[in-house]
């Protein structure tokens, strides 16, 4: 079986690929042997290595080691599985699992049902692992950590990519992650989830990420971004913090925080009538950010509804909890501001002054700025993280002892049909 391939968003490569397949097709994916590593592994973070297992494993898989160690050794299967439905993302938790069998030197067999990138449903075995019960016992808190939380949110950012096809994502989910490993495995779920958009709907997903360290998983060398609000505090103002940022880095397209001082439409306007080049050749975007405190500047909540009246009466027809109401027109990033932006900007001239969408933008509000048809160019989003981590939860019971079936009962649905 080939590798898992570095990601690529637009292009499939290794286990990724789906040619052929529908989301009910449970063929079994392919078996792997520990000893040929897999090409364009992550980036570095702090994976436990064979010696630190024991450090990082539960207590209990370490002394059922020991017992096993004193009674003697068999060939056991493990079923993977989670109790939702998710998005195969099983890269790291394999890719690590082969470097502890290749330091220990014991032979693994890992038997993939679903290829990376493949919708497996609740329940579903994901893989099955053969080999030594002494070796795989430690490794089962591990290869848990690594599989259940990616594969949710890969699951999450396809739906995301998914809804709003025509947009571009990025990926600000660092500052959110608890630790650098963590911050790897949300940048691969995303080119993940991502890369299924890609081919189930066209979807231009995810372009890139904030860090340079994951960069790599969406085919960038460099992260992307330009200014938080704070070096408009220290401009002072909108336009000169805008200034200041061109000035240094001249050749970027420059995309300009407007909701620091209330007046996204004022300064907005200001910064577009400040780079008119820019604006005319479309490198220049306007990013909205307002808190949920407030509207965007020149709005209300009559003033939301006209809006969508012009653009999407639709969305606001039948019922809406009071959830969609805020996304819908309320306050903060809605999809009335957008619309609203884009009015003024139109109106003023600047046509190519594109609009980047950011706070709170999680597969629930992408999925209602696709109903509303808000004319966002580019989302910045973390809220693709899982939101309840109990969902994250993989399990894993073994199926079978030196090739005798054997499960606690009730979980019978995970012997191999």
């Amino acid at each position: 079986m080939p590798g898992f391939g570095r990601k690529t968003l637009g292009r499939k490569t290794g286990m990724e690929g789906e040619t052929g397949m529908n989301d009910t097709d449970n063929r079994t994916a392919g078996n792997r042997t520990a000893g040929n590593p897999t090409s364009g592994t992550g980036p570095a973070a702090h994976h436990p290595s064979s010696a630190e297992i024991p450090d990082w494993t539960d207590t209990y898989f370490r002394r059922t080691k020991e017992a096993v160690g004193k009674f003697g050794d068999k060939t056991v299967t493990y079923a993977i599985f989670m109790r939702r439905p998710v998005v195969c993302a099983p890269r790291l938790a394999v890719d690590w699992l082969e470097a502890v069998a290749r330091e220990r030197n014991f032979p693994v067999q890992i038997e993939l049902n679903y290829p990376e990138g493949k919708w497996v449903g609740a329940g579903e075995p994901i893989m099955y692992i053969t080999g030594s019960f002494y070796h795989l016992v430690d490794c089962e808190t591990i290869i848990l950590q690594k599989l259940g939380p990616a594969s949710v949110a890969a699951y999450n950012a396809f739906t995301m990519c998914a809804d709003l096809p025509k947009v571009a994502f990025l990926a600000m989910d660092a500052r959110h992650c608890a630790g650098t490993e963590m911050a790897e495995m949300m940048a691969y779920a995303a080119s993940v989830g991502s890369a299924r958009a890609g081919r189930k709907v066209g979807a231009k997903g995810f372009i890139g990420n904030a860090t340079d360290a994951t960069a790599s998983y969406f085919g960038q060398e460099k992260g992307m971004g330009t200014m938080p609000h704070a070096l408009i505090g220290y401009a002072g103002s909108t336009v000169r913090a805008a200034e200041m940022f061109h000035e240094t880095f001249p050749d970027l397209a420059l995309t300009v925080l407007v909701d620091y001082f209330g007046r996204e439409i004022t300064d907005g306007l200001e910064v577009c009538r400040r780079f008119p080049q820019l604006a005319a050749q479309g490198r220049l975007s306007l990013r909205l950010d307002t808190p949920g405190g407030r509207f965007v500047e020149g709005l209300d909540p009559p003033g939301s509804y006209a809006v969508l009246e012009r653009h999407a009466p639709h969305a606001i027809r039948g019922y809406r909890d009071e959830t969609q109401l805020r996304y819908l027109i309320g306050t903060g990033v809605s999809a009335a501001a957008i619309h609203y932006v884009r009015e003024r900007l139109d109106e003023a001239g600047f046509p190519a002054v594109k609009i980047v969408a950011s706070s709170g933008f999680g597969p629930a509000k992408c999925r209602l700025m696709a109903e509303a048809n808000a004319p966002v160019d580019v989302i910045g989003t973390g809220s693709y993280l899982p939101e309840r981590w109990t969902e994250t939860y993989a399990t894993a019971d073994i199926i079978a002892y030196d090739g005798e079936r054997r499960v606690k009962v009730g979980r019978e649905f995970l012997f191999r049909r």
